[in-house]
């Protein structure tokens, strides 16, 4: 439980139609919070219970008149929330909230906490498997580092880290891998801690094939607005190569420099050039 007065958290869950497994999140995060911090729940849009079982508990309430996504629950959440130290969890059950207080001794050392899903219990579809290995690598690369879990939705963070990123964090899924990414390549630090990770009752709301190519898609952009030459630089050394082999190969074999081998030279180029102008920007942010 957590018992101390000078670590007060507000922990922050956005849900939409989870009617079925919320009280019980909203039960076991009584009883582990205590008077030490503050339950907000974000309905965003729910067409169930949700609000009303939220309400009923004794957590703060705040409904969206929309459904305005996941990020954007999270935002308006942390916003409104009191205490400098803010904990996210999922309203479906999946994680382990019982863990919250562990994971707030170590803020003080760490700017944030994130429960890593490969503990000994471990219930992921399969067949989000093979693209959340994939992104994780991609990702791995990107910072220079290994990231345990790149999306866990079981966090604990300052506050005021999530004010320097707020404008920058985007308002559906991807805010967790956002914030994850914007740490890191700013040399923050992070934690993680081996969690269990539950088999979620009903429906995912995530869609695999359409959300694996945003979040492919948004890890490049976080990469390039942090790190662009992570992204610029490999894309210039292949056509800078590319070059050098065709050129070797008109010169001794073809004897003839064609236009396509200047193109290549260009290109490759090109992209060091806009990778350092743009890593000399991202500096000066």
């Amino acid at each position: 439980m957590l018992n101390n007065e000078n670590r007060r958290v507000s922990v922050i869950i956005p849900a939409y139609n989870e009617e079925s497994k919320i009280g019980e999140v909203l039960d076991k995060l009584a009883a582990v919070i205590g008077q030490n911090g503050e339950i907000i729940v974000v309905d965003d849009g729910s067409s169930d219970r949700t609000a009303e079982i939220a309400k009923t508990s004794g957590a703060c309430l705040i409904q969206n008149e929309r459904n305005k996504g996941y990020g954007a629950s999270l935002k308006e959440g942390i916003r409104q929330a009191q205490y400098d130290l803010i904990a996210i969890t999922d309203a479906d059950g999946t994680y382990p909230v019982e863990r919250i207080p562990e994971f707030v001794n170590f803020i003080g050392d760490y700017d944030m906490v994130v429960g890593a899903r490969n503990g000994g219990h471990v219930k992921i579809p399969l067949v989000r498997r093979p693209a959340k290995w994939i992104l994780g690598q991609y990702a791995n690369y990107l910072v220079r580092g290994k990231i345990p879990d790149l999306n866990s939705g079981l966090r604990v963070f300052k506050k005021d880290v999530f004010e320097k990123f707020q404008n920058f964090l985007p308002d559906g899924f991807s805010f967790t891998t956002t914030i994850t990414l914007a740490l890191l390549s700013n040399n923050y630090r992070v934690k993680y801690i081996s969690i269990d990770y539950f088999e979620r009752e009903g429906k995912s709301k995530i869609r695999p094939i359409r959300d694996t190519i945003n979040f492919f898609s948004l890890i490049t952009r976080t990469s390039l607005y942090f790190n662009p030459l992570r992204v610029f630089m490999p894309v210039s050394i292949f056509f800078l190569t590319a070059g050098f082999i065709l050129l070797a190969y008109e010169v001794f074999i073809a004897k003839d420099i064609t236009d396509k081998t200047m193109m290549l030279f260009l290109w490759g180029m090109q992209f060091g050039v806009i990778g350092l102008l743009a890593d000399m920007l991202s500096k000066r942010k």
